[in-house]
C-alpha cells in the first residue's frame, strides 16, 4: 500500500503545524519568566524606599515578592491579549507555593531562606500546571 503525496504532505504539515505550537508554548513560558523578573527587579527597589525594613519580615516578604513578580506577568500577559480569568489563574498559580510554604514557615520546619528559594522553585512547576490545564490557549 503507497501513501499519495497528498497524504505525505498532510502529515508533513501536521507535524509542522505541532511543533510551531509546542515552540509557541516553551516562548509563552519564557516570556512569561522574563516578565516576572522585570517585575521583581524593577518593583523590588520602590519596596524597599517604602518599607525599609521588609526583608526583616520573611513572610511579608516574600508574598510583596510574589506580587511583583505577578504584576510583571499579568502585564505582560494582559498586553499579549489573555483573558482576566487566564492572568487571575496564572497568579493563583504564582501565589500557591508560597501560601503553602507559609505553613511549614510558621511552624518553624522551613527557614526564611526555605521559604523565599521554595516559593521561587515551585512557582514554575505550579505555572507550567497553570498552562498545560489550558494548553490550546498557551500554543496558539
Amino acid at each position: 500500500m503507497t501513501t499519495s503525496s497528498c497524504d505525505k504532505d498532510s502529515s508533513a504539515h501536521a507535524g509542522r503545524s505541532a511543533w510551531r505550537k509546542n515552540l509557541r508554548f516553551g516562548l509563552h513560558f519564557a516570556e512569561m519568566v522574563v516578565a516576572m523578573l522585570v517585575g521583581m527587579f524593577a518593583l523590588g527597589p520602590l519596596w524597599s524606599l517604602a518599607w525599609p525594613g521588609l526583608s526583616d519580615l520573611p513572610a511579608v516578604d516574600a508574598l510583596v515578592m510574589a506580587t511583583n513578580m505577578t504584576v510583571g506577568m499579568a502585564a505582560w500577559m494582559r498586553f499579549r491579549r489573555h483573558s482576566w480569568p487566564r492572568i487571575a489563574e496564572m497568579s493563583a498559580a504564582m501565589y500557591v507555593p508560597f501560601l503553602v510554604l507559609l505553613v511549614p514557615y510558621a511552624f518553624g520546619a522551613v527557614s526564611a531562606h526555605g521559604l523565599m528559594m521554595g516559593g521561587h522553585l515551585l512557582m514554575l512547576p505550579a505555572m507550567l500546571a497553570a498552562m498545560l490545564w489550558r494548553l490550546d490557549e498557551y500554543r496558539h
